[in-house]
């Protein structure tokens, strides 16, 4: 073969591979033709036309802006199905994308990424198959990138893995992920910090051991500052639910929940009209969670002043579980006003709410309970106006 015919052959190559790239970011760019790859009947047609081994192929060529492009599109075929992402990870994607995960390049990095994140989502094995590419830790320099849009993305892989199983979760614990996504989270906000708050809501919920890695972190404080200050709903109800996931497990959760303040945060969301529905749903659910389990008395005190009749039973039940087996708190409920509260409250008999009244009341001696029950102080005075002096 002379060497004017080898040339031949890669201007031939080269001119299909331009041709083939061009018509990708045709696909990619112009609006007509997103709806390609976000439909998952013409995904399958795609990868059923063999485009997969050359967008991978593509990926590892040297251009940035083909990368970029190709990137995108096995992300958007991995999005719509285990089956879609299987396709994808067949034809040695996760490896080449991984490799990319540090390139200095934002908008490829974003790409890289969110297509990791598409494969991740679906299973527990796919999961398997992106962590076993060795991510971790590199992907949590991510999170501290300049690009806000990288380090969504960088928190959304994390999220789609941690979701999974415990075991996946724990992995990212090890190698310093909830503690990294936490500084993520209190660097940026809005939307860019959502992923981050559900990762932690995902972390907490799988165990008692992994919500308190949050705590130990000081990932309660962070969802806090998140609930108060973030002004969308969507964002709000995403921290109240991991601040619910955080505090169900033991007592302890639920204090390290409540010294945040959160729980008075909760209870305004959960009651403010202009609270969406979903909000309004999370917080309570929140709230009960929390309070399931809280036996920190000053946290709870003030909710039984505030809350509507469905919050407040929980909250009494919490003082007939603790009052009995603590006589300080038993005295500083007296003090504070708690007893008296608590006489006022109109319970239906043979009510849960009653039974947890009875409990408190069982706690003082019968003088006391009626000294602050409604009407005592009439009674008392009627007592003096009848009484007949004995002198």
């Amino acid at each position: 073969m002379s060497q004017r015919q080898v040339l031949q052959v890669f201007e031939q190559y080269q001119k299909a591979r331009t041709q083939f790239v061009q018509m990708v970011a045709e696909l990619a760019t112009r609006p007509q033709n997103i709806e390609t790859l976000q439909n998952a009947e013409l995904s399958q047609a795609v990868v059923d036309a063999g485009a997969v081994p050359l967008l991978v192929l593509c990926i590892q060529e040297p251009e940035i802006a083909l990368k970029r492009i190709a990137a995108s599109a096995l992300s958007d075929i991995s999005k719509h199905s285990p089956e879609l992402a299987q396709t994808v990870v067949d034809a040695g994607a996760i490896a080449h994308l991984a490799q990319m995960i540090l390139n200095l390049d934002a908008k490829l990095k974003r790409q890289v990424l969110s297509a990791l994140s598409q494969i991740a989502k679906h299973s527990v094995d796919l999961a398997e198959m992106v962590v076993e590419a060795e991510i971790f830790p590199v992907v949590l320099t991510c999170l501290k990138d300049k690009d806000e849009y990288v380090k969504k993305n960088a928190s959304t892989l994390i999220r789609e893995i941690a979701k999974h199983t415990p075991e996946l979760s724990q992995l990212i614990v090890n190698a310093g992920g909830v503690a990294a996504v936490i500084d993520c989270i209190g660097s940026c906000k809005g939307n860019i910090r959502l992923p981050g708050i559900m990762m932690l809501g995902y972390v907490a919920a799988h165990s008692e051991n992994l919500a308190m890695a949050v705590i130990i972190s000081k990932g309660a404080p962070q969802l806090a500052v998140c609930l108060s200050e973030e002004s969308e709903d969507h964002i709000k109800a995403a921290a109240a639910w991991a601040l619910g996931q955080i505090g169900r497990h033991t007592p302890e959760h639920a204090r390290a929940v409540a010294m945040t303040n959160a729980l008075p945060i909760l209870l305004s969301l959960y009651m403010a009209q202009d609270s969406s529905e979903d909000l309004q749903i999370k917080s309570k659910k929140a709230i009960k969670n929390i309070l399931q389990k809280c036996t920190y008395l000053p946290a709870l005190e003030p909710f039984l002043y505030d809350s509507p009749p469905n919050i407040l039973k929980h909250v009494v039940g919490q003082f007939s579980k603790v009052l009995p087996h603590d006589s300080k708190a038993r005295r500083l409920f007296v003090t504070s006003g708690g007893l008296k509260k608590v006489q006022e409250l109109k319970a239906e008999p043979g009510s849960l709410l009653q039974e947890y009244i009875n409990n408190i009341n069982n706690c003082y001696p019968e003088e006391i309970v009626r000294y602050y029950s409604p009407g005592y102080s009439e009674t008392l005075l009627q007592r003096v106006d009848s009484y007949q002096p004995l002198i």
